[in-house]
């Protein structure tokens, strides 16, 4: 699922013509372009869907939104690690073949 999440700017530069930014997003920190609110500045908040900023936030808003998705995990599903499911649901894997185990004779 794509979620419409709200974070906060941390830096803005311009990158070969566009507006970018470092935005925080609950802790996890992504780079959004920020061609659809020129006027966004360092601080503001602003609502991100798939890596552009849509949409100017107040912070309130926008802490209420990042703890209920929090909350409901939607955060984890939205910026975790797309392979930890298939590694969770696989269980542990053996050794690769001629990797050292730690005993010796083996």
């Amino acid at each position: 699922m794509c979620l419409a999440v709200p974070g906060k700017v941390l830096a803005i530069e311009d990158r070969d013509g566009t507006r970018m930014a470092t935005v925080d997003f609950g802790g996890v920190v992504k780079e959004v372009c920020l061609e659809y609110l020129p006027d966004l500045q360092v601080g503001e908040y602003a609502i991100v869907h798939v890596g552009f900023a849509l949409q100017r936030l107040d912070e309130e808003s926008a802490r209420q939104t990042l703890e209920l998705f929090e909350s409901l995990g939607m955060l984890q599903e939205e910026f975790g690690d797309p392979w930890e499911p298939v590694a969770e649901a696989d269980g542990p894997q053996p050794p690769a073949a001629g990797s050292v185990t730690g005993e010796a004779g083996r």
